[in-house]
């Protein structure tokens, strides 16, 4: 490529990354406002958060089989349109059926993201400077989650629900004009229109391997008490202590800041430990958080601190085992490791998605549900990881 990217192109790039906390994240603190606004049940609220986390997850594989027969640019910029007609069709709704239909639009357009945003960086910066790539994007990606609560918080206290809509509208179209004018085509020309083949058989390889599975399931599992003790945080919130939606965005910050922690001591720990050693401890940490966090709701300590202090250390746990899981995944087959990494992206979401609307389900207004939910992921997660690690062991 006789292109190179600069700073602008770097941070058009990384703003790619903010679609998916504006399509997820910044919709935590509205479910309790919709619940209340369109008068539904506990389940229908949580549906319209899970359901748009299940078409995430369906749209990472497809935008990333789109990119490889039709190229990067138009399908990240026709994602990225879906995603703004999916913010209007949430703007405007008048019913959970219109609000449900824009929801699963606007996650669906936000997929291509989370699908396309290290694909363009491998193309654009190479191997020699993509680990730094991905460092930056991983950084703006975690500042979203941080941000996004927040600015919902606010908005809802200070308009509606609806103004989280036209705000994520906004900063959409700002995200697409910056990804028209400055993200060239970064597929290579030699291979643009090849049709990837052999999809469903490299499916079935993967998940025929003990290892793959484990690994994939344990990142969606923790993925999972991560989202149940997210969506339970905004109820206790708001329904149980009364407390305003922007103050739920300031405490929400623990948890982005308890993945960057945990992500941080796996970038020092590095090759220095297993991937087998670090999902097993990751797993480790998060049943004893989340052991913590229901303990505490059984109790009867119901405070901001009770929950999200917890809620640190859940997603903590999160981001040691994650990149682990995600590269024991990709190693165990390494000439289809692109297809592990979108089947483990998929598989994380959709578990999450899963044990989301799980808890919405069960949801009855008491803590029960939450303790119910979220001890069930945590202990599933720590005993998918204990395969891998045995096997590990026995092997060395």
């Amino acid at each position: 490529m006789s292109r190179q990217p600069g700073p602008a192109f770097a941070l058009a790039l990384a703003s790619i990354s903010l679609v998916g906390p504006l399509a997820i994240h910044i919709y935590l603190p509205v479910i309790p406002a919709v619940k209340a606004s369109l008068e539904l049940s506990d389940a229908m609220a949580q549906a319209t958060f899970a359901l748009s986390l299940a078409a995430m997850a369906f749209a990472t594989l497809f935008w990333g089989a789109m990119s490889d027969r039709f190229g990067r640019r138009p399908v990240l910029l026709s994602g990225l349109v879906i995603f703004l007609l999916g913010s209007l069709a949430c703007l405007l709704a008048q019913g959970i059926v219109t609000l449900i239909l824009g929801r699963l639009l606007q996650a669906f357009g936000a997929g291509v993201g989370g699908a396309l945003a290290r694909t363009i960086a491998r193309d654009a910066y190479g191997p020699d400077k993509l680990v730094r790539a991905i460092a930056y994007l991983t950084m703006f990606y975690t500042l979203g989650p941080m941000i996004s609560p927040i600015a919902g918080g606010l908005l809802i206290d200070y308009f509606s629900w609806r103004a989280v809509f036209g705000f994520s509208l906004l900063v959409g179209a700002a995200i697409l004009a910056g990804a028209y004018f400055i993200i060239w085509e970064t597929r290579p020309r030699a291979q643009t229109g090849v049709i990837p083949k052999g999809f469903i058989g490299d499916s079935i390889s993967l998940f025929s391997n003990m290892r793959f599975t484990c690994f994939v399931l344990q990142t969606g599992f923790n993925t999972g008490a991560f989202f149940v003790a997210a969506s339970a945080a905004s109820f206790l919130m708001k329904e149980t202590l009364g407390r305003p939606a922007s103050e739920f965005g300031y405490w929400f910050v623990l948890f982005p800041i308890g993945f960057f922690a945990g992500n941080f001591v796996s970038s020092r720990v590095g090759g220095r430990a297993s991937n087998e050693f670090m999902v097993l401890l990751g797993a480790i940490i998060g049943v004893l958080s989340v052991g913590l966090f229901c303990s505490l709701l059984m109790a009867g300590f119901i405070t901001p601190l009770t929950i999200f202090a917890p809620g640190f250390l859940i997603t903590f746990a999160q981001g040691i085992s994650l990149p682990y899981g995600q590269a024991g995944a990709m190693a165990t087959f390494p000439r289809i490791a692109g297809t592990a990494a979108g089947i483990g992206v998929f598989t994380q979401n959709i578990v999450g998605a899963i044990f989301a609307q799980l808890y919405g389900f069960f949801a009855d207004g008491t803590v029960w549900s939450i303790v119910i939910v979220t001890s069930l992921s945590a202990i599933l997660g720590l005993l998918v990881a204990l395969p891998p690690f045995l096997t590990g062991r026995r092997r060395a």
